[in-house]
């Protein structure tokens, strides 16, 4: 089932246009045990960080949720009403599907145990068969036969409704949690962008004192201020990077969901259909049997 699992999340990897020519997918299909080890020891995030850099990593953050708190700062948000749109969209969408997905696992709990309870039902009503003779002993033998059968189908629709319907959903809730961690991102992005460009602002307010001052630390104002010009533009290109890359794919994805939750909706449908006509007439078949029993 996992090794399914995994060839599905392959297959979607290497179909899609952006990701397919990745390093990260081209190590993960190629590379050895030991290339595969080093990449997954080496240090990334805070942790190459320096002490000193840390910690003042940690005293610009007290010092920003300082101000929030105390009300000298709001926090920076887009102000998009469609991408506001969205964001509920997703928040709702998650929500609903983990509820959805909930039930599909009720369900395949409910199909694995009714199979298990009819397999033992099945060994008991064969012992029982075993010790009457004549019809009964072979109605009730008949009885436990179909019983199995029933058990070992009942079993099967568990696996495929786990397969086609359970796991579909859970892989949609994981992509939905992928598309709010790229909302935190794209909030922290444009959250930066505006913070240089404020910090942009008072350079050059600087500049202009600085230039009519004539003061000498003008040269290394200027220097400062073409750093900061060129880090503001590297993070709007950043951000519409970003931008661009959440509308092509939410287009895509929500056009993927509408397909493959059609597909995963008509095989759950179609599963239970062909597990109701096989039990009705497993049972519709023995009834002769049975009654011709009752009635001796």
């Amino acid at each position: 089932m996992r090794r399914q699992g995994l060839d599905i999340f392959v297959n979607r990897i290497a179909s899609h246009q952006e990701l397919q020519s990745t390093e990260d997918l081209r190590n993960f299909l190629q590379a050895d045990e030991e290339t595969m080890e080093r990449l997954r020891s080496q240090e990334t995030g805070i942790f190459k960080t320096k002490p000193a850099d840390l910690m003042q990593f940690f005293k610009d953050a007290q010092s920003k949720v300082s101000d929030i708190v105390l009300g000298k700062e709001k926090p920076v948000e887009e102000s998009n009403l469609e991408y506001e749109k969205l964001k509920h969209y997703i928040f709702e969408l998650e929500n609903h599907l983990a509820e959805v997905q909930n039930h599909a696992y009720r369900l395949v709990k409910r199909h694995r145990e009714l199979g298990q309870s009819l397999s033992d039902f099945s060994k008991a009503v064969k012992l029982l068969g075993a010790c009457e003779g004549d019809a009964l002993g072979k109605a009730f033998s008949e009885l436990g036969t179909k019983s199995e059968a029933l058990s070992v189908k009942l079993q099967k629709e568990a696996h495929l409704l786990l397969m086609n319907f359970e796991e579909p959903l859970k892989d949609y809730v994981r992509a939905v949690q992928s598309i709010k961690a790229t909302i935190a991102e794209r909030a922290n992005v444009f959250r930066h962008q505006c913070e240089l460009a404020e910090t942009m602002k008072l350079k050059e307010i600087n500049l202009d004192k600085l230039m009519l001052t004539r003061s000498y630390k003008m040269g290394e104002a200027e220097h400062e201020y073409k750093e900061l010009k060129a880090e503001n533009e590297e993070a709007t290109r950043g951000f519409e990077t970003i931008v661009r890359l959440m509308n092509e794919e939410i287009v895509r994805f929500q056009e993927q969901k509408t397909l493959d939750m059609g597909i995963a909706f008509h095989e759950f449908a179609k599963g239970q259909a062909r597990l109701a006509n096989s039990i009705a007439d497993a049972w519709r078949s023995l009834l002769p049997k049975l009654e011709a029993c009752s009635t001796q």
